[in-house]
């Protein structure tokens, strides 16, 4: 027998090469979502009392959640419909845990880890395992989202819809399932009634779409669900037009440099060739998250000033995906990791100082509980108190003890049962007429230079001050002032303004 023909024999006996077995996705996957989100948790309980202090946005939710679900509907036809839902889900939640100072925060906190989660499995999606570990632990290292994470209001939430919307759509793309365009839509419109602004990030999805190319039924099934998100948004959108005044305390951009510098070096990390082959790239994923809301806002700020950073807190998923994939990127480009390091570190070492300046009292733009104290400090039984104006009620209303044994002076009927924030005032006459029955009037007001309303009632306020009484001493604190006068039995001083 040749060797040609005992050939067939031998190679029966041989068995094939195996191919090597892929690793398994599921330990990474797990370390991405778990590692983020226990550092979120972490950063977000440290210093989460902010030496228990609250400032005044806080506030409103701490009220506003304490009353019922009907009070709150009713409060909603006057003010702050664009919260409604928000002050449900912590009236809920303050009815299941308590409400105190850690029950207003500790949601942001994990709403704020949830989102860390689906940022770094947005990436590894997008850019493998490395790179969704960094994005996830770089997210909650932001100063901006250790800010949010720490707040009693929505912006947290609104955060890690976006993220998990985000997420969904990459997914549904390649897809093309109904049910995930249906998870897709019905995150994104979630996020967009507990904040309008959320329907930017609706803006932004478009764009990546179109930039990457997607094939034309996942453009289409886009579309739809883009078309059922604003259907949804559009009642509380004309609704809450009419509320528009609340935004009128914006005179200009509110903390642009932030989002300015993050704009920018995402920018520049997306000049990198990040992310691996897919229907969504990642730099056109990444980019319109992160510029085009604060973009947009900027731009309608020309007609009328709108732009406020925690408005699109959720661009912070983009800056985060931008500088994992750089830095896995970076990585594999060094031979020796030695320079990333040192990088690392020194980026470590710059994010301390704003990290512990964020969990003070100042660090928020008013404290409402200096300005209880010093109320309470400063008045005496049976002292008159008076707001200039008379928003700044609200400033005292979370801790009814600091004002207990004074007497409102302007007061015609309490927030509660007048469904409102600050309650509502006398007759600008009765107002005068009561101040006259006072020795000592404690009064709160903004801090220098803030805007005084014209209204008849606080015309009345200011003028008998200045015509009845002097000033006797002024407590300044963190984004108020609480002035104690004291009436002038003397006709014969001359008249001062008040301030």
């Amino acid at each position: 027998m040749s060797l040609d023909e005992r050939a067939p024999a031998v190679a029966t006996t041989v068995s094939p090469p195996v191919p090597a077995r892929r690793q398994s996705p599921g330990p990474a996957k797990a370390v991405v979502v778990i590692a983020p989100l226990a550092l979120t948790i972490a950063l977000g309980l440290w210093g989460i009392r902010r030496q228990n202090t609250m400032w005044g946005d806080e506030s409103v939710t701490y009220q506003l959640a304490h009353r019922d679900l009907s009070q709150i509907w009713h409060t909603a036809q006057h003010i702050d419909l664009v919260h409604a839902l928000y002050y449900a889900v912590m009236h809920e939640i303050f009815g299941l845990f308590g409400g105190g100072l850690l029950t207003l925060r500790l949601p942001s906190v994990l709403a704020m880890s949830v989102a860390a989660s689906g940022v770094g499995l947005l990436t590894l999606r997008l850019a493998g395992p490395r790179a969704g570990l960094l994005a996830g632990l770089v997210f909650p290292l932001l100063p901006q989202v250790q800010k949010y994470a720490q707040e009693g209001r929505s912006y947290a939430m609104v955060c890690a819809l976006v993220t998990w919307a985000t997420y969904a759509l990459v997914v549904s793309v390649p897809q093309r399932a109904r049910w995930r365009w249906a998870v897709y839509g019905s995150t994104m419109l979630l996020a967009c009634l507990l904040h309008e602004f959320a329907v930017l990030a609706l803006v932004a999805h478009g764009v990546t779409l179109v930039v990457s190319r997607v094939p034309r039924p996942a453009l289409r099934a886009w579309s739809v669900t883009a078309a059922g998100v604003v259907t949804g948004l559009l009642p509380l959108a004309i609704c809450s037009a009419q509320q528009s005044g609340q935004v009128s305390w914006i005179g200009g951009p509110v903390r642009l440099r932030y989002f300015l510098v993050v704009a920018v070096v995402g920018v520049v990390c997306a000049r990198a060739p990040l992310g691996v082959k897919g229907p969504v790239r990642l730099s056109a994923l990444a980019v319109p998250i992160l510029v085009l809301p604060g973009l947009l806002l900027l731009i309608t700020s020309l007609v009328k000033p709108l732009f406020v950073d925690r408005y699109v807190v959720y661009g912070n998923i983009g800056i985060a995906v931008l500088l994992g994939a750089w830095m896995d990127y970076f990585h594999r480009r060094q031979r020796s990791s030695r320079n990333a390091w040192i990088a690392a570190v020194a980026v470590l070492a710059a994010l301390v100082p704003p990290s512990i300046s964020l969990r003070t009292p100042q660090s928020r733009s008013n404290d409402v509980t200096a300005v209880g104290a010093a109320v309470r400090e400063e008045g005496r039984p049976g002292d008159g108190l008076l707001y200039l104006s008379g928003q700044y009620r609200a400033f005292t209303a979370a801790r009814p003890e600091d004002t207990r044994f004074l007497t409102d002076l302007a007061l015609a009927q309490d927030a509660v049962s007048s469904n409102t924030l600050a309650g509502v005032e006398l007759p600008a006459q009765d107002i005068a007429a009561r101040m006259l029955e006072f020795d000592r009037i404690v009064a709160v007001r903004g801090p220098a230079g803030a805007h005084s309303p014209t209204s008849p009632q606080e015309q009345a306020k200011t003028s008998t001050l200045r015509r009845y009484f002097r000033e006797h001493a002024t407590t300044h604190v963190n984004g108020a002032r609480v002035t104690v006068y004291v009436r002038d039995h003397d006709p014969s001083r001359p008249q001062r303004a008040v301030r």
